[in-house]
């Protein structure tokens, strides 16, 4: 078994070779790699960029539904995040940029893979893409194997919807207010774990989304890369 992958998880090894979408700074597709690959620290730090998203689904009480990762992943296990966080493959329905038909494809199919979503529920229409964040970060706890470098899609849906998670995928699930998770987000420093791509949306855009719900067009910026 190859170093970093001894000892993990049968299906998430699995996962890990599906093909993610390699891009340029600017989200241009210049090629693709395995998830593997993508995520191995060494690439990461040779420049290496994919593809990924962000879906953060709020329910009629303007709640957002939030996922604690399963001790079975390999990259941040244990870390609570926003409700689903996922990769675009490199096939041809998923790789339609066009209003990032692609991408919600991509979360559609995610939403059920982790959480048991039905795809009924989440229609492609329901999602709202907001912005492109570029961020890099190295897996915690750190183990100088894994790591993440994405241009990251912003996907705000709003519906009330029928959990059944993937115990593979997912070791816990809650709907918080924006009090709810500014404990959780305080809880970090005794102890919780979070994602560092939910702590820097939550701490940079998130609010400023939550308060728009019913006018997101006022905090949409498609064209827009941020990068961190």
């Amino acid at each position: 078994m190859e170093h970093g992958l001894n000892g993990k998880d049968d299906i998430q090894i699995k996962l890990m070779e599906e093909e993610c979408i390699l891009v340029d700074e600017s989200d241009k597709k210049i090629g693709s790699a395995s998830k593997k690959v993508c995520h191995k620290l060494e690439n990461i730090n040779k420049g290496m960029l994919h593809r990924a998203f962000s879906v953060f689904l709020f329910n009629s009480r303007n709640e957002l539904l939030l996922q604690q990762r399963s001790l079975a992943k390999i990259t941040y296990p244990d870390h609570w995040t926003n409700t689903c966080c996922s990769h675009p493959l490199n096939i041809p329905l998923e790789l339609e940029e066009d209003d990032a038909i692609g991408v919600k494809r991509a979360a559609q199919r995610k939403l059920k893979h982790e959480l048991g979503i039905e795809s009924a529920e989440v229609p492609l229409d329901s999602f709202k893409y907001l912005m492109r964040i570029k961020y890099k970060s190295e897996n915690v706890p750190a183990d100088n194997t894994w790591g993440e470098h994405e241009i990251d899609y912003i996907l705000i849906v709003q519906k009330d919807v029928t959990l059944n998670p993937n115990n593979n995928e997912v070791k816990e699930t809650k709907y918080v207010d924006s009090q709810g998770l500014k404990k959780l987000l305080e809880s970090e420093s005794s102890g919780t774990l979070i994602t560092p791509w939910f702590k820097l949306i939550a701490n940079e855009f998130l609010d400023g989304w939550w308060n728009n719900l019913s006018s997101l067009n006022e905090v949409t910026q498609q064209t827009k890369i941020y990068k961190f």
